[in-house]
């Protein structure tokens, strides 16, 4: 209403490129990078929106496909040269915040954009300094470290045609078999005045299981708040019954087991979780997962809370910077949404659903 924003985060990327899927037979097509499976696809440049508003006011043709020297020349002209995210003084952005956060009352979200080849040394010397600042948490993203759909202006596709570059895909006629423990992350939320609870068992660093449900039902989820992992251990008696157990270190160090976490939550719950853990174990990227749950067409106002809290548990392993496929930006209604600082952000208008 304001034209306003309550952050204080530069601009992400002045220009970046992204890529859409075409078919190299049809005509007018002009084919820029061909994956791994041999699928074609097309880049095309996008700008932030202020700066196309820039580029109007000075005379540039915001239809025309620059080239990256004329885009390199043309951000040098700009208010913005020097002053995005990957730009700016980085220890001097954490003290920033330091200080910022003297008159938050609530949360702080800032990302330290740093570049790929930044040393392990800075970016130990930047947690310090935020520690030092007194900072209530600080988040740090190096470039490429995770894989995503937005490509740098300036980037090759160096790393889509490395060979040794992981895949979590399995053959289809692999049998995955789940170790016996899983290292586990716990998420608390709340879904109106019900308090909710979902361990996420990892493997490989992301999602292969998820099992959620109320905190407070009559048998009883009570963990400290200070439990934030643990590990899911898989047990088998002599007959054969399985059951999950969750196990904890206190703050002593000393382990505590929560046995027959598979038999504390709603059975209907189990169920759908055991279906979502099954399409997680199989690589699915967590964007399209929370879609599919999403997307689910359930009666109940239980168990579509249930699928909320779900949704809500897997959005914090969405990569940073990476595209919300399927997510429309209600303002501008195109979908062009990436995750950003915990919040989905419009690249094309700059809308954002902090929290969202």
């Amino acid at each position: 209403m304001t034209q306003t924003t309550s952050g204080i985060e530069p601009v992400f990327k002045v220009v970046y490129k992204r890529r859409r899927k075409v078919n190299p037979n049809d005509s007018n097509v002009h084919v820029d990078f061909v994956d791994s499976e041999g699928d074609s696809w097309e880049e095309y440049t996008v700008f932030h929106h202020k700066f196309v508003t820039w580029m109007l006011v000075n005379g540039y043709d915001v239809t025309k496909k620059y080239s990256q020297e004329e885009l390199d020349e043309m951000i040098a002209k700009s208010p913005y040269y020097k002053a995005t995210a990957e730009d700016i003084d980085w220890m001097q952005k954490v003290r920033m915040q330091g200080r910022v956060q003297k008159w938050v009352d609530h949360s702080i979200s800032v990302t330290i954009n740093l570049p790929e080849d930044v040393s392990e040394e800075l970016v130990d010397e930047l947690y310090i300094e935020a520690w030092k600042s007194g900072c209530k948490g600080v988040t740090v993203y190096r470039e490429g470290s995770r894989s995503g759909v937005l490509v740098a202006a300036d980037n090759n596709d160096k790393k889509e045609n490395d060979p040794n570059r992981k895949c979590v895909c399995y053959d289809e006629t692999e049998r995955l078999v789940r170790p016996k423990e899983l290292e586990c992350d716990v998420v608390r939320f709340q879904n109106k005045k019900e308090k909710w609870i979902a361990f996420v068992g990892l493997k490989d660093d992301r999602p292969y299981e998820i099992f959620t449900g109320l905190a407070d039902d009559d048998e009883g989820i009570l963990l400290p708040k200070t439990v934030v992992s643990g590990k899911i251990i898989k047990e088998v008696d002599e007959d054969g019954n399985k059951r999950y157990d969750f196990q904890y270190k206190n703050s002593r160090g000393y382990k505590t087991t929560m046995e027959g976490l598979s038999h504390k939550f709603n059975k209907e719950y189990w169920n759908y979780a055991k279906l979502i853990s099954g399409v997680l174990r199989y690589g699915m990227p967590i964007d399209q997962v929370i879609k599919l749950v999403s997307s689910l067409q359930l009666d109940s106002e239980s168990i579509n809370t249930w699928k909320a809290g779900v949704e809500r548990a897997l959005k914090k392993y969405i990569p940073e910077g990476s595209e919300i496929k399927g997510l429309e930006c209600p303002e501008c209604h195109q979908q062009t949404m990436i995750k950003q600082d915990g919040c989905a952000i419009c690249t094309n208008c700059g809308h954002s659903q902090c929290g969202g």
